[in-house]
């Protein structure tokens, strides 16, 4: 990749992001993520109009998206600090008193999401004469399962949810991300290797590696790291310096020691800002670091929000994939209820708003980037490029309508605070 075109790539992208923010904060005055993405859409729809009329122009358009490797930006570049960012302001404490509904969402639910949305996509599929096998159908189960803490996080902000259910979707979406990831590749070592090779030993050390050894990596990243931001509190700088290098070497390292880097980030981040940001008599140098990290957040929101609108510009134009993928909408959502249905029935406590809660969690489950760059990962197949439009339609429709809609759901079912 030449790094100048990368160099010009990005600041394109970052130029439209300031623009989109701008327009939206003056005029439409959208949640900042619902607004960037619409118009990032809005654009690639002109550009693509425009290029059936003019091909040289759709090529270079093209090339320029291309430049950007979204799935590598996202999970290798961006993810530890938007991970970090928005663990830093969850409060621990609530997130303790609500950590049955949390573990069980999170695991149970990815699990019972991803084999729910294996079968329906491959009944949809093959009815609409895709000869594709069950392996490859609960993969776009694993990847579209878990809800995405950026999303969620971005647009909780702006619901006035109740706090008990605010805590649940986000503390969901902040740890199932590990337990996704460990179903996702599982499932592909069997589509790679075949189910007579697949163990269920090996899993679970998979798990117990991914998920356990991330939330213990991440403990120890987030006291050695709290520890060090209290020896010097009035530093505020420096303070900025440490918790981006707990970001950036924190989670470059967790795959060198092959453990879940999200959940690190996670999990460091609580214990950091639960210890320096949020206590009542936090230090001005703490509120400074607190102000850095939520601009950060909202930058690299607003990019990547913008990018994930250009990149329909890079999907495959088939008529049948884009039929597949507005089907398989209701069926996630569908799934995505059941899935939240059967582990709120395990739960001692909560239910006497039970059936408007599991609305709220079926709707307010979000997905976004993640599912994206997950699906940009999956092995060459003749399928690949179905899976990645029905994930990209699944995504636009979860953040746009139910990211829009959730405020009006909350009023609805009176859940707010």
């Amino acid at each position: 990749m030449d790094s100048s075109s990368l160099f010009q790539t990005m600041t394109m992208v970052i130029g439209a992001a300031a623009l989109f923010s701008y327009i939206n904060h003056k005029f439409i005055k959208l949640p900042a993520t619902i607004g960037l993405m619409i118009m990032a859409l809005a654009l690639s729809g002109v550009l693509i109009i425009l290029g059936l009329f003019d091909k040289e122009l759709m090529m270079d358009t093209c090339r320029i998206v291309h430049v950007i490797d979204f799935r590598q930006l996202l999970m290798d570049v961006m993810l530890s600090f938007l991970l970090f960012a928005g663990a830093l302001h969850v409060n621990a404490k609530a997130l303790k008193q609500e950590r049955v509904s949390v573990f069980l969402f999170a695991t149970l639910g990815v699990i019972i999401s991803t084999f729910v949305v294996g079968y329906f996509s491959f009944w949809l599929l093959n009815g609409l004469g895709f000869e594709i096998g069950l392996t490859y159908c609960l993969l776009f189960g694993a990847l579209i399962s878990p809800t995405d803490p950026i999303a969620v996080l971005a647009i909780l902000k702006t619901s006035n949810v109740s706090k008990s259910l605010e805590t649940k979707i986000s503390g969901e979406s902040l740890f199932n991300d590990g337990v996704g990831v460990v179903v996702f590749l599982s499932i592909l070592m069997v589509e790679e290797n075949g189910v007579a090779n697949f163990e269920i030993g090996e899993t679970m050390k998979l798990f117990a590696e991914e998920a356990l050894g991330g939330i213990a990596y991440g403990a120890f990243l987030g006291y050695a790291g709290y520890r060090i931001l209290k020896s010097i509190d009035d530093a505020p700088k420096i303070e900025v310096l440490i918790t981006i290098a707990i970001a950036m070497g924190g989670y470059g390292f967790a795959s060198l020691i092959h453990v879940s880097g999200p959940l690190a980030m996670v999990v460091a981040g609580l214990i950091i800002g639960n210890k320096i940001i949020l206590p009542k008599n936090a230090s001005d140098s703490a509120h400074q670091l607190s102000e850095f990290w939520e601009m950060l957040d909202e930058i690299m929101n607003a990019v990547l929000f913008v990018l994930i609108g250009l990149e329909i510009i890079s999907l495959p134009n088939n008529k049948e994939y884009i039929i597949a993928g507005l089907l398989m909408i209701p069926l996630v959502l569908v799934a995505r209820l059941i899935s939240t249905s059967i582990p709120f029935s395990l739960m001692k406590k909560g239910k006497t708003k039970g059936s408007k809660i599991i609305a709220m969690l079926t709707w307010g489950g979000l997905r976004g980037g993640i599912s994206i760059a997950l699906a940009l990962s999956l092995p060459d197949s003749e399928f690949r490029d179905l899976i990645i439009l029905i994930t990209y339609s699944v995504v636009v429709f979860s953040i746009i309508v139910q990211g829009l809609t959730v405020s009006s759901l909350v009023k609805k079912l009176k859940l707010g605070v």
